[in-house]
């Protein structure tokens, strides 16, 4: 049997916690920053929690992660 790959894009956008749940950037936070309010960009600068619905999928594309 071979070994089972990493899906490369999904390693560059999840990142496994100590406690097992995933983390990931938000999108639309480079550039045309001038239309967003201040507190939309300040929310787009914090890292999420992956919700439990979507895990199993990513689960599914890190396995060695």
């Amino acid at each position: 049997m071979p070994k089972i790959k990493t899906n490369r894009a999904a390693a560059k956008r999840f990142k496994k916690t100590g406690s097992g749940k995933y983390i990931f950037s938000k999108s639309h936070a480079s550039h045309i920053l001038t239309k967003k309010t201040r507190k939309r960009k300040r929310a787009l600068r914090q890292r999420q929690v992956l919700d439990k619905s979507n895990t199993k999928e990513i689960r599914r594309l890190l396995p060695n992660g």
